[in-house]
């Protein structure tokens, strides 16, 4: 998901600069000591705020860990900095895990920088925790995309999202020189270097507002959410079949790399459980809607994410066509798309109208009417949706 908007500034205190000094290899080298400047709150500030601070170990650890945490979660490698400052080394989606010693985490640190180059001012102490309550209030996150392949040791270069499309940026490098911290902001930085060595991304968070598929795959009949389920139909009926979205495989990343991973939205449109055998029986029945998100990581790119998840736990023979549409979440304006579900009477076809919800800046991957029998041609079936395959089974 792509954003190019800034957060609003803080009333009295806007975020810190850092000056530059030449060292000997030529670059230039941040210097944290210089008192804070005027400027809005950007993606770019946070990155050069920290590169200023004196990362080890411990805070790779943090930010490894809760990457990590919100991948096994369902999300993107992420770690945000409401949980950055509120609930450190935690990640998106799952339970608080164990934060680093005090003083050693992140938060620790920025509060420290922060009380150095604010000590002069009129605030003090006060503008410290303003600007970490802004911090924490903002949709700013810490993004390291290929995470999963980090030696344990390098230090990560820092950079932001620069926006418009843009797939190459400069970025921080965080080194150790003789025993010390050496910070340089002259690195090219692309797709292919965060594919070799551990970069930090500042972006905007796109998903942790929503419960992604993973959620509902923690057990082999896992169901995802449904809305608009007739209350008057009964639970599924004997002689019906469940409709599973096995697998996923996504064959391009939609986005650009410094935006994250790419974000699909499933919604499948039918009737559930249906049997009825005149016309008048119709008026019981309305359409049920399944939807649910799938983060898919880059480094996922062609490879089969399984879930074994409940498209529809009713498919009944008198089905006849399927609404199916899938998105690439890049927000904008809610909107819908019209159309019907179709089930068959005596050989006579009939339709349910729905409106399918999305937001008009989505990458629209395939929408459309899916037949019934394409899902029984097989036990599994694979379906080509834009540059994404899903594996359907019934059951």
């Amino acid at each position: 998901m792509k954003h190019f908007t800034k957060i609003a500034c803080l009333p009295c205190l806007l975020l810190a600069g850092v000056s530059c000094s030449e060292n000997t290899s030529g670059h230039k080298a941040i210097d944290p000591t210089v008192e804070v400047r005027q400027s809005p709150m950007s993606l770019s500030d946070v990155a050069r705020m920290l590169a200023a601070l004196p990362i080890g170990g411990v805070q790779m650890q943090e930010v490894y860990g809760a990457v990590g945490s919100s991948t096994g979660d369902g999300y993107d490698e992420e770690y945000t900095l409401r949980d950055l400052i509120l609930a450190p080394g935690s990640g998106v989606g799952g339970a608080p895990t164990k934060a680093p010693a005090e003083g050693q985490a992140l938060r620790d640190l920025i509060a420290e920088y922060l009380g150095r180059t604010l000590a002069s001012t009129k605030g003090g102490a006060a503008d410290v925790q303003a600007y970490l309550d802004a911090l924490a209030s903002s949709d700013y996150q810490i993004y390291w995309p290929y995470s999963d392949v980090w030696d344990g040791e390098t230090l990560p270069l820092v950079t932001f999202d620069p926006g418009f499309g843009a797939d190459v940026n400069w970025a921080y490098e965080i080194s150790a020189v003789d025993g010390s911290l050496e910070v340089t902001d002259s690195v090219v930085v692309t797709e292919e270097v965060a594919q070799q060595r551990p970069v930090w991304v500042i972006n905007h968070n796109d998903d942790s507002a929503f419960t992604p598929l993973e959620f509902y795959t923690r057990s082999a009949a896992a169901v995802a959410p449904s809305v608009n389920n007739s209350a008057d139909i009964p639970a599924t009926k004997s002689g019906t079949r469940t409709l599973y979205l096995r697998s996923l495989r996504m064959l391009r990343n939609y986005d650009t790399w410094f935006g994250g991973g790419s974000e699909f939205w499933v919604k499948c449109g039918a009737v559930n459980d249906f049997s009825a055998s005149t016309e008048a029986e119709l008026k019981l029945y309305s359409p049920t809607l399944t939807e649910f998100m799938i983060v898919v990581p880059r480094s996922m790119k062609g490879k089969d994410m399984s879930f074994d998840a409940v498209l529809l736990s009713g498919f009944s023979n008198q089905l006849d066509k399927l609404a199916f549409l899938v998105t690439e979440d890049d927000g904008g304006t809610r909107t819908s798309w019209k159309c019907s579900a179709t089930v068959k009477i005596k050989s006579r076809s009939y339709g349910f109208d729905l409106d399918i919800p999305y937001n008009d800046k989505d990458d629209i991957v395939w929408r459309g009417s899916l037949a019934a029998s394409f899902f029984q041609s097989e036990d599994e079936v694979v379906g080509r949706f834009g540059d994404v395959e899903i594996t359907f089974a019934l059951e």
